[in-house]
């Protein structure tokens, strides 16, 4: 029995090529025998029958197996995981590499904030502007990572153009005052033609999201907002590796179809081990001044989708044509409605930011050597 134990801990050395994660601790090590002679027999299940890996895996295990004393000779047997136990080495994987999350130089004291949605046309841009406006007249300085590598607006939305500066290695996001506090934005439409497509396949797009997060100066900001491409593709998982403990705020309209897609990304969040805050419905119906009301794009989405969630209705923004056209003279007006959500985004901020005792000491350290 010791022999086994001994086996199965020498295991722990075994990474999964693809995960980079012990198979020990990702549950694909199932029973192990060793015969009086020294003959073991390790069964090993893999996530499908045909991973490409799946001779990379057998040697290492083999080769694991045969450096202990005592282990004469290796049978590994390939078996399969079942669907729940494909699930949780899943969970087991993200929460690893989660765990392995790089350095960056946002602040720890700063909350991080996803605004996601299924589909595009929604109206993440938007929102993400004249939030990140309201949440500067409140005195924080904000900063605006524009992730939507392809279809970048925010430069346009916030009318903020210019060149990126670099200092330290470092870019420099462009800071604009703003009310009592400040706006500091990274964004394509800094670095590429506004008028000419970006022909960027994934591998690309992944480095230049990471770059914008690793390679850039932070330091400066009290809150992060973070304006995702629509869907649950490589953009979002690469920010969810960044910046593990950012949440997600999940944007719909109150048609029963965005509704419905809108769904996909709070199921990314929770997948990802990653904190969702809330939904905020956009479009939403407007009274005019006759006194009727008007539901363009439908009615009470935002609120089927956030109770399908479980999590609460942040806010309802209703169709404004100041909205629109802030929107296209790059000066947000972030009315009441903004004013109100960037409050509720504050007391938010507090559940994103650790609150541990290691937290703490750090804290009463940078201000006591500040």
């Amino acid at each position: 029995m010791e022999l086994v134990e001994a086996l199965r801990e020498k295991l722990r050395a075994v990474q999964d090529p693809e995960l980079q994660a012990s198979i020990v601790e990702l549950g694909m090590v199932g029973d192990i025998s060793v015969t009086p002679d020294g003959e073991a027999t390790i069964a090993i299940a893999l996530t499908t029958a045909s991973c490409p890996l799946r001779s990379d895996i057998e040697r290492a295990v083999r080769a694991a197996a045969e450096s202990l004393d005592g282990i004469t000779g290796t049978q590994v047997v390939i078996g399969t995981l079942a669907p729940d136990a494909k699930a949780e080495l899943l969970r087991t994987a993200r929460r690893l590499a989660q765990n392995k999350a790089p350095t960056t130089s946002v602040p720890r004291q700063a909350p991080v904030f996803m605004i996601a949605s299924g589909k595009g046309g929604v109206g993440k841009s938007s929102i993400t502007a004249n939030l990140a406006v309201a949440l500067a007249r409140t005195g924080k300085r904000v900063g605006v990572l524009d992730a939507d590598i392809w279809g970048f607006s925010l430069t346009h939305l916030l009318g903020m153009h210019g060149e990126i500066d670099v200092r330290n290695a470092k870019m420099l996001p462009l800071v604009r005052a703003e009310g009592a506090g400040s706006i500091a934005l990274l964004s394509m439409g800094q670095l590429a033609d506004e008028n000419q497509a970006l022909l960027w396949r994934g591998l690309m797009v992944q480095k230049a999201v990471a770059q914008f997060i690793e390679d850039a100066d932070w330091s400066a900001i009290d809150v992060l907002l973070i304006d995702t491409p629509p869907g649950t593709g490589d953009i979002v998982m690469t920010l969810s590796r960044l910046l593990p403990h950012l949440g997600v705020v999940v944007v719909t309209t109150p048609a029963l179809a965005a509704q419905q897609v809108a769904a996909r990304a709070g199921d990314f969040a929770r997948k990802s081990n990653l904190r969702l805050l809330g939904v905020i419905e956009n479009m939403s119906p407007v009274t005019c001044a006759c006194g009727e009301r008007h539901a363009y794009f439908g009615d009470g989405g935002g609120q089927r989708l956030a109770a399908d969630l479980d999590v609460p209705l942040l806010g309802t923004i209703p169709l404004d044509v100041a909205l629109a056209h802030g929107g296209d003279t790059g000066t947000p007006v972030a009315g009441t409605v903004f004013n109100t959500l960037a409050a509720t985004f504050n007391e938010l901020g507090g559940a994103l930011v650790p609150a541990g005792c290691t937290a703490r000491l750090l804290d009463a350290l940078d201000q006591a050597v500040s």
